[in-house]
């Protein structure tokens, strides 16, 4: 896996799933027949597991049989389920506006106004340094992200204004170890660490929670609500693509289905039966029996 460049935490996510088989098993993955795959898949079945859950482990599993271990018969055994096409939730104007207004704390509010005004996800956000954000060019890079790309995003002067209010109040505690420029923006707990996404997520939801929103929001739920604000604005779809960072052009377009504003000015055929007819107008007489 490593020597593929596989993620962290894509490899936790395979061992895990190679884990839960052996302990079904109880015996070395190397001696596992088909019908031993067959029967794994409807145990996940039966104990409930997501077909979410289940696809990730599935994923893992076909890694080990068809790469690690050369039993393409193996991994032939194993089929996924497609997963229910779910509308994302997204957030009203407002309702943005009120969660960034109950942000905690200046650092709190300057995550949430980058996951929303860039669309970044929580990775993205906490793995900013300094050296990413170019006020000359008024914009954001965003440096090895989800598939290993870079990508550019947009630098309002709302949000420069708002960083350069946060950085005095910013911890100083491990900059000595760094080059200025290579800096994190939202530095951790840890040494060469920044902040967590766990950490960002749970100060979305006391924001969330300060600005009583009873919907059941995540913190991806920002990047939903940006490219569905972006798309009601009337922005370009492949614009909001690149912005976006997807390969693509259809998991954008996956937002015109949730653009509430586009939807909600739809007319629809019910108005039309209850407004009045309008009135033709009579023709003028064309009699030419005098002619």
């Amino acid at each position: 896996m490593s020597a593929r460049l596989l993620n962290v935490a894509t490899q936790r996510g395979y061992i895990r799933g190679c884990k839960r088989f052996a302990a079904s098993l109880k015996r070395s993955p190397e001696t596992a027949t088909t019908e031993d795959v067959r029967r794994f898949q409807l145990q996940l079945i039966e104990e409930g597991a997501s077909i979410c859950t289940r696809n990730q482990t599935m994923v893992g599993l076909g890694f080990l049989f068809r790469v690690t271990l050369q039993r393409p018969d193996l991994a032939d055994a194993i089929y996924y389920l497609r997963e229910p096409k779910k509308v994302p939730l997204v957030m009203s104007p407002v309702e943005v506006r009120c969660l960034l207004a109950a942000a905690t704390s200046i650092k709190a509010r300057l995550a949430l106004s980058l996951a929303y005004g860039c669309g970044l996800r929580a990775g993205e956000v906490v793995r900013l340094r300094v050296c990413d954000i170019d006020s000359a060019q008024m914009i954001i890079r965003v440096v090895q992200a989800k598939g290993r790309k870079d990508r550019h995003v947009m630098l309002s002067p709302d949000k420069l204004t708002l960083m350069r209010e946060y950085w005095p109040t910013r911890s100083t505690r491990f900059d000595a170890h760094y080059a200025p420029d290579q800096r994190w923006l939202f530095p951790g707990y840890f040494r060469h660490h920044p902040m967590t996404p766990r950490q960002l997520n749970r100060l979305f939801h006391e924001a969330a929670d300060g600005a009583c929103i009873k919907k059941g929001v995540t913190l991806h739920t920002l990047r939903h609500s940006c490219a569905t604000h972006l798309l009601e604005r009337g922005l370009d779809i492949r614009l909001i693509q690149a912005l976006l960072g997807h390969e693509k052009l259809d998991t954008t377009a996956h937002y015109t289905r949730v653009a509430t504003g586009r939807i909600a000015a739809i007319e629809s055929p019910l108005d039309q039966l209850t407004k009045p007819r309008r009135k033709r107008r009579s023709k003028p007489d064309t009699d030419t029996s005098g002619e």
